[in-house]
């Protein structure tokens, strides 16, 4: 899907469906690849580590979906008791080192919004909030950055209450917080005391009840009594610790919900009208501290999941084996009114996907999110699907810029450096090397811009997710086409012009095929393609080494055969027999070298297509 420099970058749960631009190329002789090795990572950080917190304004909880603590270590102070309306009052939150929080004022019953405005004395550390349309009603933190004492001016208005009560979150750890830490309660001269009421903090969640799986989910059903999306399609988590597996049982007006694969962070699923991410009804089952936590979401863009209410959850369970995460749960098919909760009685895309978790923070999913073929109603017929984590438009992207760029493109550019000679034959009006050369070369441009449409007929647009690669294909691409442009105009064997011509075609279609490596190791590694394995590496480095050591095997051949030219002078007939025995015998050798590289070359092609077809 999403990376990929360990730089902090927001998490992205289901994230998917979003392609990069995949252009690869060939490469040349005297370029190797360390250059064009690069690694793109994705790292994570807690949810709004801007302080951008407006949605958490009113009940002052954060969106991470764990049960706030109790005994806050975090205390507020105020530098007066009292206040008149169009006051400042200096109000500091200090304690141990926190990474965010959220500062308000309420009246005495802390109901209604916030009261009165703050005003910043280090914009640094903290940054107004526009809560409840009440511009500068509220405090937050302007990075994760650990911190431990806040200092601001509450502004007390004109239309002030007698009381005033501070209160505010404080976020340790993505999942250490605590919610509504009670303040001091300062008052306007000449009114009665407020009589604090014994207890002031906000009262804990209660969390539905989770049990422990006694066994592992089984197949044995699938098709039959389950709807069941696989991966690899009709694997048994019972007898595969690989197998990724997702099932849906429906009763009279639930449906039981089983989830089991490999992971050491979480798994999640979630029901899309689409497939991109955004706007869909997410599921997390998160590994911390040996506990699995369930907690549906939702998703908002390209975005990390906002974790909902586990209410709408009944009969939790999980179990932990062979580094195998299971869990299960119930839900209503329907939720009138309950708001980003799918109706199950419609078809939806399904998503599944793995990542990466910290102290209950997930992190970007570690591949392309499985995603189903087509919608599916899963309180429907009960079916037995598959799906891919690579879409077919990118599929056929990536196997025609493989095709261009490891074979046409290749074999083309030997024909047109080694073989000038040898097929010299009349071939539809021109020689037999030029014309073949001018077919792989036509090919190569043809598939080339067919494939490099694809992506942007998927996405709609220009992808901004995929690094330096679409950059670098768009490059490959236009000398792709100034290629096509000059070969056109090419002049006259014997016109002044010929010689410029001759190293301006051959120093564009050489930067074409440099860069275009460069494109190739980009291009596995992202989300939309993401070939398996480090074998893709190896297989592309042992590709280069094929084509420059077969580059070099003839230029040391064409070399030898110019000396016994020059050698043979000591009569003009033993040079004419001699040079012609020697000539054939050097044509020979080149076919049969070309012969083997070609199949050297689709060796590799296939291990690369027959990836892809697997994804």
């Amino acid at each position: 899907m999403d990376g990929i420099m360990e730089v902090p970058v927001r998490r992205q749960n289901m994230g998917r469906k979003k392609s990069e631009v995949l252009v690869p190329e060939m490469a040349v002789p005297g370029f190797t690849l360390g250059a064009f090795i690069l690694l793109l990572l994705v790292s994570s950080v807690a949810n709004y580590p801007n302080g951008k917190v407006t949605k958490s304004c009113r009940g002052m909880i954060p969106e991470h979906g764990h049960t706030p603590q109790s005994d806050p270590p975090c205390y507020i102070s105020v530098s007066q008791m009292t206040f008149r309306p169009g006051e400042k009052i200096k109000v500091t939150l200090s304690g141990p080192p926190f990474k965010g929080f959220l500062l308000e004022a309420r009246d005495e019953n802390l109901t209604g919004p916030p009261i009165g405005s703050f005003t910043l004395i280090d914009s640094q550390v903290s940054q107004l909030l526009t809560c409840e349309d009440i511009q500068g009603s509220a405090v937050s933190h302007t990075s994760p950055s650990n911190k431990a004492e806040i200092k601001v001016y509450w502004n007390a208005p004109s239309s002030a209450p007698n009381h005033i009560k501070f209160l505010a979150t404080v976020v340790e750890k993505y999942d250490i917080y605590w919610v509504k830490i009670p303040g001091p309660i300062i008052s306007q001269p000449n009114v009665l005391p407020f009589t604090t009421p014994k207890a002031t903090i906000a009262p804990m969640p209660t969390l539905p009840p989770v049990s422990h799986l006694t066994k592992s989910f089984n197949a044995s059903d699938c098709g039959n009594k389950k709807f069941c999306i696989r991966s690899p399609l009709n694997c048994d988590p019972e007898k595969e610790l690989a197998c990724v597996f997702l099932s849906f049982t429906r009763d009279a007006k639930s449906v039981m919900v089983e989830m089991s694969g490999p992971s050491k962070g979480y798994l999640s699923f979630a029901f899309s009208h689409d497939q991109w991410m955004g706007g869909d009804d997410a599921y997390v089952c998160i590994l911390e501290d040996q506990t699995v936590h369930i907690q549906p979401s939702h998703l908002t863009g390209r975005s990390h999941p906002v974790m909902d209410s586990r209410d709408p959850l009944e009969d939790m369970a999980w179990r932990l084996a062979d580094g195998v995460m299971q869990c299960s749960f119930r839900r209503n098919i329907t939720f009138p009114g309950v708001k980003n909760r799918f109706d199950l009685n419609a078809s939806y895309y399904i998503f599944l996907a793995d990542g990466a978790a910290d102290h209950g923070r997930i992190h970007k999913h570690s591949q392309q999110p499985l995603i189903t073929y087509d919608k599916y109603n899963v309180t429907g017929y009960p079916e037995n699907v598959g799906g891919s984590h690579s879409l077919l438009l990118l599929k056929v992207h990536g196997a025609l810029m493989f095709v261009a760029w490891m074979t046409t493109v290749s074999v083309g550019v030997l024909i047109a450096r080694f073989f000038k000679p040898v097929w010299l034959k009349a071939l539809f009006g021109d020689a037999a090397w030029f014309q073949v050369h001018r077919m792989l070369m036509l090919t190569t441009s043809a598939l080339t811009f067919i494939a490099f449409l694809l992506p942007f007929i998927y996405r709609g647009g220009w992808n901004w997710h995929a690094g330096y690669h679409p950059y670098l294909g768009c490059i490959v691409m236009i000398l792709a086409v100034l290629q096509l442009l000059s070969a056109a105009f090419r002049p006259p064997l014997h016109d002044p012009r010929r010689q410029m011509f001759k190293w301006t075609h051959w120093s564009m279609g050489t930067a074409a095929r440099i860069i275009a490596v460069a494109t190739m190791f980009l291009g596995m590694d992202l989300p939309g393609l993401n070939l398996p394995g480090p074998w893709k590496t190896y297989a592309m480095i042992g590709f280069v080494a094929w084509h420059v050591g077969t580059e070099i095997v003839l230029e040391v051949h064409t070399y030898r055969l110019s000396r016994k030219d020059e050698i043979l002078d000591d009569d003009r007939i033993q040079i004419l027999q001699s040079f012609t025995a020697a000539e054939a015998e050097g044509y020979a050798f080149k076919k049969a070298v070309l012969a083997i590289y070609v199949c050297g070359n689709l060796t590799f092609l296939t291990m690369f297509l027959s990836a892809i077809n697997h994804l």
